[in-house]
């Protein structure tokens, strides 16, 4: 056999070789087609916190992680003893601005009363005594037999004496009738102060004790029995486990198909099954957030968006922090 014809076959082995390769990748290709494109994401739950509008030392705490409350649910006890003075100080204020009130309403005592009556009733009398002597020295003067200056003295002693009168009638009347209008409102107007200071006293007093505002399961206590709180301070985590969504962060030219609105299939690999999920939420995260580059190829820049949607049925053991994947 030449060397031609034996470097030809070589050539030809090689060639049919590459041919059964290319072959054998295009049958696997369109046969298996390629593995499917996954976006992870995973089970939100929303959550509260507990907190005091006031400063105090825990007490009592009455839950612990993982018990499911109800509304109403005694959560964990506070002491504040600053509280129950400032109560004690509010009472005592309420209690002054009654008795206060009430001697405005009430007016003077019978025994002031009584006094002032009398003191109308003796001007009154001197007032008498003053008219008849000035009528009887009037006429004495119309006979010419007084002079004017004593009949002008009289007649002065008794217009002092109707002044004193009024003023003795003045003093009694405000006697009986007790304060001001003015200073009635005003008393008034202290105890309703008082009053609203003892009911908010009386608000903080109830924040001493925490119960729960909704339905759910203690996800996390914080502060240990006998540690200090400040206002505000958190006491403890509840999770609404009836308001659950998957949060997905998905790139831009991965979101074919999915809008608010839509309906997703979602695998849960604790469960091993699909959830079907509708999406309620879309936006995009920024700048900051991942994003592929592809302008170095001369294309774009593909951001990233966070997909958030709800199951359309409830699935029975599904929990915060259980991962979701969609198969695209």
């Amino acid at each position: 056999m030449s060397a031609k014809t034996q470097h030809n076959n070589i050539l030809l082995a090689i060639v049919g070789f590459v041919a059964v390769v290319i072959i054998v990748a295009l049958i696997g290709f369109f046969a298996l087609g390629r593995d499917p494109e996954l976006i992870q994401g995973q089970v939100e739950v929303s959550e509260y916190r507990v907190s005091s509008k006031v400063p105090g030392r825990i007490l009592e705490i009455r839950v612990k992680e993982g018990d499911f409350v109800k509304v109403g649910d005694t959560l964990a006890i506070l002491d504040a003893p600053e509280v129950r003075a400032k109560m004690e100080q509010a009472r005592s204020a309420e209690s002054a601005a009654s008795a206060l009130e009430l001697k405005a309403q009430n007016g003077a005592r019978q025994e002031q009363i009584q006094g002032a009556y009398q003191l109308w009733q003796q001007a009154k009398a001197g007032l008498e005594i003053a008219e008849k002597s000035y009528q009887r020295i009037q006429r004495l003067f119309d006979e010419g037999v007084m002079s004017a200056q004593k009949r002008d003295e009289v007649y002065a002693n008794y217009k002092a004496m109707e002044a004193q009168c009024k003023a003795a009638e003045s003093q009694y009347e405000m006697a009986k009738n007790g304060a001001r209008r003015e200073d009635k409102l005003a008393a008034a107007a202290q105890v309703g102060r008082a009053r609203g200071a003892v009911q908010e006293v009386n608000s903080y007093i109830h924040e001493t004790v925490q119960v729960a505002q909704m339905e759910g399961e203690v996800s996390d206590v914080y502060p240990k029995v006998g540690e200090l709180v400040g206002t505000g301070s958190p006491i403890m985590t509840i999770s609404l486990m009836n308001d659950m969504w998957g949060t997905f962060n998905v790139r831009e030219d991965e979101l074919n198909g999915i809008k608010v609105g839509s309906v997703v299939k979602a695998f849960v690999p604790a469960f091993n099954k699909e959830v079907e999920m509708k999406v309620y939420y879309m936006k995009d995260q920024g700048t900051y957030a991942v994003w592929k580059a592809t302008k170095a190829n001369g294309q774009y820049d593909l951001k990233t968006f966070e997909v958030k949607a709800r199951p359309v049925e409830k699935f029975e053991g599904l929990r915060p922090g259980m991962s979701l994947i969609i198969k695209k």
